[in-house]
């Protein structure tokens, strides 16, 4: 009997690679997998299904199990995490020093529901008592016009969300003072460029994210991958192979992360890296799977619902479930 051909759409991670290169290959499946950004496969996903299977928001997926309208199940893998407190930017002079100092303030975003948002508001609630309601919201991009919304938002009176105009951007917002603050996805350009009047609002994110991980052992995942409903009705058995052949593909790219051998870009000092990760998470630091990963999974089903984009309070299992 043929394979099964199925076409996965993925950015180019290292953990990734080896299923684009075909070193891996999921057992009964034929694997067509397209290269592509997250910002240009997500609302292809969301809003056409085009592939049988796709790296997905996590907020989005969430989001859609707990309205009831997901037409997607996903595979307990995280290809992308990332801890966020780096990712909160400041204006000089706005008077913020503090998280309560955002209270009041004017707070930019290229995505109001992205995960990396989500996780960032989440995380200021939890631990500083600063609320979504607390802030006055733009939603536009940083250099370039505004996107749309990667889900429907229908959010209440109390948030207070404005989308940017065609022709403004959020770094030119910054820069006139008409914005506070950005919890921003990518690094913005002001920042990247050395402009004097932004700065992180957390100096010393990376003890930060350390102690916070320490304490609540969440470890914010962004994107997991996620199959059309109907591929899974109908060949129930794919989400194993995937499963495992993801497994197998994150598996090659640790093994690289420690062959002295060969470093990537020949950077010893990558060795101090791992051996931190490992100090700080255990030797299985990218772990794949539902109870590895059931604090940060029951983080984001909390949230989605404060947050106003669920109805309800979305399970960790309803998220991954079980294979």
């Amino acid at each position: 009997m043929a394979d099964l051909k199925l076409t996965l759409a993925c950015w180019d991670y290292d953990r990734t690679r080896p299923l684009i290169e075909g070193r891996v290959k999921p057992r009964g499946i034929d694997l067509d997998v397209q290269v592509l950004r997250p910002r240009q496969m997500f609302p292809r996903m969301l809003e056409k299904q085009e592939f049988h299977a796709s790296e997905l928001s996590l907020a989005s997926y969430a989001s859609l199990i707990g309205r009831d309208q997901c037409p997607f199940v996903a595979i307990p893998v995280a290809v992308s995490k990332f801890f966020r407190h780096g990712c909160i930017y400041v204006r000089k002079g706005a008077g913020i020093r503090h998280p309560r100092d955002l209270v009041g303030k004017r707070v930019g975003t290229t995505q109001y529901s992205s995960t990396a948002v989500t996780f960032m508001r989440g995380m200021l609630k939890d631990e500083y008592g600063v609320d979504a309601k607390d802030m006055h919201w733009f939603m536009g991009g940083l250099t370039k016009p505004t996107e749309t919304p990667l889900i429907p938002l229908d959010l209440p009176p109390e948030i207070r969300l404005d989308f940017v105009p065609e022709g403004d951007t959020l770094e030119r917002m910054m820069i006139e003072g008409r914005v506070d603050a950005l919890l921003s996805i990518y690094i913005p350009k002001l920042f990247e460029e050395g402009w004097e009047g932004i700065e992180r609002l957390f100096i010393d994110f990376k003890e930060v994210e350390k102690d916070y991980y320490r304490r609540t052992r969440i470890f914010p995942i962004m994107h997991t991958i996620a199959l059309r409903e109907d591929v899974v009705r109908e060949h129930p058995w794919v989400r194993q192979s995937l499963y495992e052949a993801f497994c197998e593909a994150r598996d090659i790219a640790l093994e690289g992360l420690w062959d002295t051998d060969a470093l990537r870009l020949g950077l010893p000092w990558l060795i101090d890296h791992v051996e931190e990760a490992w100090r700080t998470f255990g030797k299985d630091f990218w772990a794949y799977g539902l109870e590895a990963n059931r604090p940060t999974l029951e983080a984001i089903g909390r949230y989605v619902h404060e947050q106003h984009f669920s109805p309800r309070v979305v399970k960790p299992e309803e998220i991954w479930p079980p294979l």
